[in-house]
This record gives structure tokens, sequence and C-alpha cells, in this order.
């Protein structure tokens, strides 16, 4: 078993190898002068079994990447090649939900078994759909053994878990259960991507606490629409419980401003500095990670990890 990584998430990876006690692959990325990407494995490959860790998240340059190392492994002989992607970039655009619009997420699908790879292991998919896009093997982690683990642990009395919008309502209802904890959603409209509008609160959440659960966190503002509903009929403090932080364009400093107690997320996109706010709290993946990995290798159940 050999585990590299590109650019977009070495220090993820390095937490990977160091829970498995194996070294990170040696691999070297270079860019050219005019951007294009140079790949080489400064080790042999043939015959191994290859896990490739990388994100998807922006710019393009990140995906460009996972194919050429991809492709890279399979024109170096590697017996099997797993494309590990613990954020998968452009899972929002899973239909056509107008006319002439792309199906991206398809097309990335594509473009990775394309390059050759002969499965993939990711996490909290946008729309788990996704994974019938596929023609090769997909194992799909979910984030919800931590956050729920970490939340069990801080004993938070009078929780109630919400749902920030319609379609979050079954892993929502996921939490509640585990957590043992009442279910409340907020009905929106989203008039243009990127901007949401709360319409009304189903539940009561009156002199409660509060757990927003989502899988993306990107503008943040339907998790801060979200927090006010619940404020505004009475909520005390109010959490959030997030997978991928993309925390694009003002979210920081809307953050700054909002009324969350906390907000937990994963590792599974790197922060950078000027987002790592007192509010914000990081656990990592790399152990279920780490443990997936082996599995996969041994031809062991992945399933097991949830039971």
């Amino acid at each position: 078993m050999k585990i590299f990584s590109g650019n977009a998430s070495r220090s993820l990876a390095e937490k990977i190898v160091s829970y498995l006690n194996i070294p990170l692959g040696d691999l070297s990325i270079r860019y050219f002068s005019d951007g294009e990407i140079w790949v080489k494995y400064n080790e042999n490959i043939r015959g191994r079994d290859v896990f490739i860790v990388q994100s998807t998240y922006s710019p393009a340059n990140n995906f460009l990447e996972l194919l050429i190392m991809i492709d890279t492994a399979r024109r170096s002989s590697a017996r099997r090649i797993t494309a590990v992607i613990p954020y998968f970039g452009y899972a929002r655009q899973d239909r056509k939900d107008q006319p002439r619009v792309a199906i991206t997420a398809k097309l990335v699908a594509n473009l990775i078994a394309t390059a050759g790879a002969d499965r993939v292991l990711t996490m909290d998919l946008h729309a788990p759909q996704i994974q019938g896009f596929f023609d090769i093997p997909l194992d799909h982690l979910y984030s919800s053994p931590i956050l729920v683990e970490y939340f069990k642990a801080k004993d938070i009395k009078d929780i109630v878990v919400l749902s920030p919008d319609i379609g979050g309502v079954k892993i929502a209802r996921a939490y509640a259960k585990r957590l043992d904890a009442p279910l409340a959603i907020v009905d929106k409209r989203r008039p243009n991507p990127n901007e949401s509008e709360v319409m009304t609160l189903i539940g009561s959440v009156k002199n409660k606490n509060i757990l927003i659960i989502d899988d993306i966190v990107d503008t943040a503002g339907t998790m801060i629409q979200a927090a006010e509903k619940a404020r505004e009929d009475g909520a005390l403090n109010i959490y959030a419980g997030c997978t991928h932080p993309i925390l694009s364009g003002t979210a920081i400093e809307r953050l700054k401003k909002s009324n969350f107690t906390e907000i937990v997320v994963m590792d599974t996109v790197p922060l950078d500095p000027y987002k790592q706010i007192d509010k914000i709290k990081v656990l990592s993946v790399a152990n279920l990670f780490g443990n997936a990995i082996k599995r996969i290798h041994n031809e062991e159940s992945i399933s097991i990890l949830f039971d």
C-alpha cells in the first residue's frame, strides 16, 4: 500500500499516514511558468495498491492535479488506484434544475474514471445519488460518528437538531435520533445561487439549545439565516456541525458577527489562517479515512465502521 497526496490535502494525508504508521509517498508536483502541471512519482509503484488523497475544492487546479496523479499512476503500472477525495467538488451540480445547464457532477465522475481510477473513497456527498454517477466502485464515508461523539461529550441540555433546509431533513433526522433530541426544520426559498431566504421554522425551539447540521458551509448564508430565525423564535445557545468548511467570499466576516456559540467542522478542506476564528473548531477525519483505506487494502467491509 502506498499513499500519496496532492497540494490540496497534504496536511490531512500526513495525519492519515501517521495514524497508519507508514510514510507518505514521495511525489513531485511542479508548475511551469504558464501554469501547466507536471507530476512524477519518485519511487517505484509498479504492482502497488495506490491511494491518492486530494480534495477538489476551488481552484480547478486541485481537480486537475488529481486527474494527472491518477493518470501518472496508471502509466506507472500501479496494481490498483483509489482516488481518496475527502471533499468532492461540483457535487451541487447533480441534475438539470433548469434548462441548458450542465450536470457537472457526472462530468467529474466520468473524468476520474477515464483518468484511470479503479475506485473512489469520499465523504458526505452533497447529493448521495452521485454514487450512481460512477461506473467504478465508490465507498461513501460519513462524518456523523465524529460529530455525534463530540456533541454527546459536550452534554448539551435541551438540545434540538435543526435542519437549515428541507433537503437536509434526512441527515438532521439521523443526528436527532443518535442524540435522542427533537427535530426542527427551516423552510426556505433560494431566489438565486448562493442566496437564501428563510421563510418559516417548523418545530419548537423556544428555550432550547440548537444544533444546526449541514454538509457544506460555503457562504454561510443558509446557516446564519437559520440561526437568526431560531433566535427570533426563542432559542438559547446555537451550535453548528458541518463537514466541509468551504467558507468562500465574506463567510468568515459574517460568521464573526453571527450569534453562533460554536461551529464544528471537519478538516476535509484545510482552513487558511484568516479563517481560523475562535467560533470555529476543527475535528479531524484522518482516523476514519485511515481505517477505511486499511479496510479497502485488506478487502474488508467499510460499512462496519458505521454499525
